[in-house]
């Protein structure tokens, strides 16, 4: 196994709100753990609720004596929850504030994916196949037939979110397990990627690129060319 991960500020904002965690080796029972975390709030609240988020999440799976992934990963992201909403009660300055979330950890041949928000998970093989759903406004129209996909990534509301970790008492994370073929590769990012580029732009460029390293750098520099509007995490895997 493989990895690489980068995150950047982007062109426009002062402070990165993301935060990536990438290890491939074992976190508790979990063979091997990626994550990338999309911060909001105000003052210096999403970069605490981002990193607070994750840190919460790595500490309760390393003590974690269950041994299905799917029971881990549930349990991490309902704890880190209830600690963001603990943090944002008793500190005024971080009222309201939350994250994105999107992990994996792979298992054999199979990818154990969970995503609150919209930060994304794809599969890059023949093709680039997003697996992860966004939790988002404009993706709940798309789903009803009111707005299609091209008028999806352009729309005024496309960064309101309908799930975070913190917005809710409880949350849910939606969960996916993904068969890998030989050859594939993970791709997880924040929105101040896939906002900046189409699937197609980034499925040609990971293909081309020699390695993830150069992939994943290319990647940032090219959504930093576009326009950069906001921060770019991106986590590469070769499984």
């Amino acid at each position: 196994m493989k990895s690489y991960s980068i995150t950047d500020v982007g062109q426009i904002r002062t402070l990165n709100e993301d935060f990536v965690f990438a290890s491939d080796t074992p976190v508790g029972n979990l063979p091997n753990l990626f994550v990338v975390a999309d911060g909001m709030g105000g003052h210096n609240a999403g970069d605490f609720a981002s990193k607070y988020a994750v840190e919460t999440l790595l500490e309760t799976i390393r003590v974690n004596p269950e041994n299905n992934p799917i029971k881990i990963i549930r349990t991490a992201i309902e704890t880190a929850n209830s600690s963001i909403l603990k943090e944002a009660a008793e500190h005024e300055t971080m009222s309201g504030m939350g994250t994105t979330i999107v992990l994996t950890t792979i298992v054999g041949d199979y990818a154990y994916v969970a995503n609150v928000g919209d930060s994304r998970l794809y599969v890059i093989g023949e093709d680039i196949t997003q697996i992860t759903r966004d939790h988002s406004l404009v993706e709940e129209m798309v789903q009803l037939g009111q707005i299609d996909r091209k008028a999806a990534r352009t729309h005024e509301k496309k960064n309101y979110i309908t799930r975070a970790i913190g917005g809710c008492e409880t949350v849910e994370a939606e969960m996916f397990s993904v068969d890998l073929k030989d050859n594939d590769i993970i791709l997880m990012c924040s929105d101040g990627l896939t906002n900046m580029l189409e699937d197609s732009e980034i499925f040609h460029i990971v293909k081309e690129s020699a390695d993830i390293k150069t992939a994943a750098d290319s990647l940032v520099k090219k959504a930093n060319y576009n326009g950069g509007k906001d921060n770019i995490s991106v986590v590469l895997i070769e499984p």
